[in-house]
């Protein structure tokens, strides 16, 4: 795992969880040194802390659009 990697923040929410799947598969395989383990967990955290924002964000910008409130996720076979 690349030191500088650490330092670029994701592109987006897409990129971010497709790195952070890399990282969790990289870290279960068992195969990492312990230094390497220890920066792919932090890297995970920051990962991880983007993701939860970009969440939170989301769900804001839909809680302006429904006019304050939440609306529950409705699917056609829920319609019917």
């Amino acid at each position: 795992m690349a030191k500088s990697r650490a330092a670029v923040p994701p592109k987006d929410y897409e990129s971010a969880l497709a790195e952070l799947e890399a990282l969790v598969g990289e870290m279960e395989s068992g195969q990492l040194p312990l230094e390497a383990s220890l920066a792919a967990y932090k890297r995970g955290a920051e990962l991880l802390q983007y993701c939860r924002q970009q969440l939170a964000a989301a769900e804001q910008q839909v809680k302006i659009l429904e006019n304050g409130t939440l609306q529950p996720f409705r699917t056609d076979a829920a319609d019917e």
